[in-house]
């Protein structure tokens, strides 16, 4: 679990700040609300949970991920953070896994969404939106690029220079961590689960990794009417759908 969260701090410089943010979005959004309901989209082996359980300790967190993997770190590590429920995200009937009991107040996610082709996120944005209770809200961390190729590649550039200036380059990456995994006696009958049940096509080739615009477009569609970043370093975005 530490070399989960240090190889993940190498690709976004900024995520304990990000994190931080969304907790107060969170935090603004269900102030009136004793106990809210949280949903936390793709959420791995529990990271954006446990920070946001430490924030409003009486919220009740639903977390769902594809992976059974990293759902069951998440179990073993934070047994009593948030309800964890393996769903494909954007399947047909994948909210009726989630066994939400009343509206949900915020759904989250970070770093999760951007494989989904544009016309499944469209479905998963109709679906939140008919979950979330009036005055709710979508709160998605993400990298966003800019809209112009040549403005994507200038911020993707200034990304890499400043990773190798923190030195968070030298942290194990996404492929060696997984391959580290694999190897784990422990983890053994974990991981030919996870590859036995991953999806034969998820990939969402062009359309991965959409601008904030396009986003945007796909918030309105699904009847998000109040949509705005609230913070921003480099493509690195916190970008906040309100429902009315």
């Amino acid at each position: 679990m530490e070399r989960w969260e240090r190889q993940q701090q190498r690709y976004a410089l900024d995520r304990e700040e990000r994190f931080t943010v969304i907790c107060d979005v969170v935090e603004h959004v269900c102030v009136d609300r004793e106990r809210p309901t949280l949903l936390d989209l793709g959420c791995g082996p529990g990271s954006l949970s446990v920070r946001l359980a430490r924030r409003l300790p009486d919220a009740e967190i639903v977390a769902v991920d594809m992976d059974p993997m990293l759902l069951e770190l998440a179990r073993a590590h934070h047994p009593d953070v948030a309800r964890w429920v393996e769903a494909v995200i954007g399947e047909d009937g994948w909210t009726d896994t989630l066994g939400l009991r009343g509206g949900l107040d915020v759904a989250v996610t970070t770093t999760a969404l951007h494989y989904l082709p544009a016309p499944v996120l469209l479905k998963t944005y109709e679906s939140l939106a008919a979950l979330l209770r009036p005055g709710g809200a979508l709160v998605n961390g993400d990298h966003f690029p800019p809209d112009a190729r040549s403005c994507s590649d200038l911020t993707a550039h200034v990304g890499r220079r400043r990773a190798e200036r923190s030195g968070d380059e030298s942290h194990e990456d996404w492929e060696a961590w997984w391959s580290a995994a694999a190897a784990d006696p422990e983890l053994a009958n974990l991981f030919e689960l996870r590859q036995r049940s991953r999806p034969s096509s998820g990939g969402g080739g062009e359309n991965w990794h959409l601008p904030v615009s396009r986003h945007a477009e796909l918030l309105r569609e699904s009847g998000f009417s109040r949509i705005t970043p609230v913070w921003q370093v480099g493509d690195s975005c916190v970008l906040v759908a309100l429902k009315d």
